[in-house]
């Protein structure tokens, strides 16, 4: 496939090639290869090694794959007793007891029922936590950024509405167990690309399948306003109305599209774009609109209102200066993460790790996520979004705003609240158990479950520091 590669047959060979030569064979006789003989002349490998080598290889194959096998349903009631209980919609409760059944929260307090085949978890001294939601990331999409063969997060060309992120999902990332580590258990996977870049959905962290994982799909058409804005001079003026005159137009043959199956029903003639606009023309899927500057969030909320679409902002850098306006169109801010740097020279430098403490003060919805889709090396770092929010902390959020912005809000900003986000009777039991304040680096997370199954918090981090500190221990004899 690759014409620069060099040919593997050297001089030496030609005679074993020759020899097989179709003109040189009676028709429809194919003299058999000795693969064993050829491969230990040709690289000098005795017999027996070259076995050992290749049974060792395919032990080291199935080690070095270590896939995790998905929880299966919860089997028995489980309560977690006697831990502090962050339960987000409502006050702390301290020394509370918690159980679960058939996946769903079904009782909080001090004073529960606990079924006489319930197992039960002493998490005394222990903290616990809806299970973290990582608002924009390309999770499950990218495995190794430089290795393309393992990047699967953007479609050819610009205007791809109808790209469905969770269906191209692996659920044997490698990336999925170290962010469950961190206690992310719920992340919105989000496609890239130019333009319309397609649809999120909100994933559970474990599953067979992506059809396994899903949580809500779709939960946004996503569009990248910055790139259609520019800085904002005339000629990135005339390639923002250029495009924004072709969005027009396909949202309006999106609307005739769906009075044409409303009349004529299957006889309609298909068309994937086309279908995959109308929940958002109807306001049953909100566009997300990846949009910084003021001029690209200002942009985007008018073209919104003017086509009466529901949006949500990602990005926000400019977010402040247009609080007003958010809060007028009840607009949500789904923030990439505070490890940023200032978009302009005259930003302050800490910009990035104020934004969340500026927005709370101006009554602004927003929920706080991780490095984010796009960023490099952004899925690999999934693990790291409480820290995203105790960097807030840090500079002016209450911790309480700080939890419930990588817990609750992102989960109400993407429609999912009714499921996820709090510790509420009812909703699922996706929820983790930390030794302490998940917002701490030193923190760990000791057990998690989505909704109500028991998932494996070994990964390959875990994999190498328990593989390295062999190394040490056997130094040390």
């Amino acid at each position: 496939m690759n014409g620069s590669r060099p040919n593997p047959l050297t001089v030496s060979d030609t005679a074993s090639v020759r020899r097989f030569h179709p003109s040189r064979m009676p028709p429809y006789q194919i003299e058999p290869i000795d693969m064993h003989r050829f491969i230990t002349q040709r690289f000098a490998i005795p017999s027996a090694r070259l076995w050992v080598a290749a049974i060792g290889w395919i032990c080291l194959s199935v080690v070095s794959a270590s896939d995790q096998v998905p929880a299966p349903p919860q089997s028995r009631p489980i309560v977690i007793r006697g831990a502090t209980l962050h339960r987000v919609d409502q006050p702390v409760m301290q020394n509370g007891d918690l159980l679960f059944d058939d996946g769903r929260i079904t009782g909080i307090g001090s004073d529960i029922d606990i079924p006489d085949n319930a197992k039960i978890i002493d998490a005394a001294g222990k903290h616990v936590y809806p299970g973290l939601i990582e608002s924009m990331t390309d999770l499950g999409l990218r495995e190794i950024s430089n290795q393309s063969a393992t990047v699967d997060n953007t479609e050819f060309g610009s205007i791809n509405p109808n790209a469905k992120s969770w269906v191209a999902v692996n659920p044997d990332s490698e990336l999925i167990p170290v962010a469950r580590s961190g206690g992310v258990l719920l992340a919105n996977v989000a496609p890239l690309g130019r333009w319309i870049r397609g649809q999120s959905a909100v994933m559970m962290l474990d599953g067979w399948t992506y059809q396994d994982m899903v949580l809500s799909a779709p939960s946004g058409l996503c569009l990248n306003w910055d790139h259609i804005t520019g800085r904002g001079g005339d000629a990135d003026l005339a390639r923002r109305d250029e495009r924004l005159d072709e969005f027009t137009e396909r949202l309006d043959q999106a609307r005739r599209f769906a009075l044409g199956r409303q009349r004529d029903g299957e006889r309609t003639h298909a068309d994937l774009r086309l279908e995959s606009l109308i929940p958002v023309i109807e306001g049953r899927v909100p566009v997300i609109a990846t949009a910084n500057r003021q001029s690209a969030i200002e942009s985007a909320v008018a073209f919104c209102r003017s086509q009466s679409l529901r949006l949500i902002i990602h990005g926000g850098f400019d977010a402040e200066q247009c609080a007003e306006l958010l809060k007028a169109n009840d607009i949500g801010v789904l923030i990439p993460g505070t490890y940023r740097l200032p978009i302009r020279r005259s930003d302050r430098y800490d910009a990035a790790y104020t934004l969340p403490a500026r927005l709370q003060r101006a009554g602004v919805r927003f929920a706080i996520g991780g490095e984010g889709s796009g960023s490099p090396g952004g899925a690999s770092l999934t693990q790291n979004l409480p820290y995203h929010a105790g960097c807030a902390v840090a500079y002016g959020l209450s911790r309480q705003d700080a939890l419930r912005s990588i817990t609750l809000s992102p989960a109400e900003i993407l429609g999912v609240e009714d499921r996820v986000g709090s510790l509420t009777v009812g909703k699922d039991a996706t929820l983790l158990i930390a030794d302490g304040d998940i917002l701490e680096t030193e923190t760990q997370v000791t057990d998690a479950f989505i909704t109500g199954r028991p998932v494996d918090l070994s990964n390959r981090h875990t994999m190498l520091h328990q593989k390295y500190r062999q190394k040490y221990r056997q130094a040390n004899r």
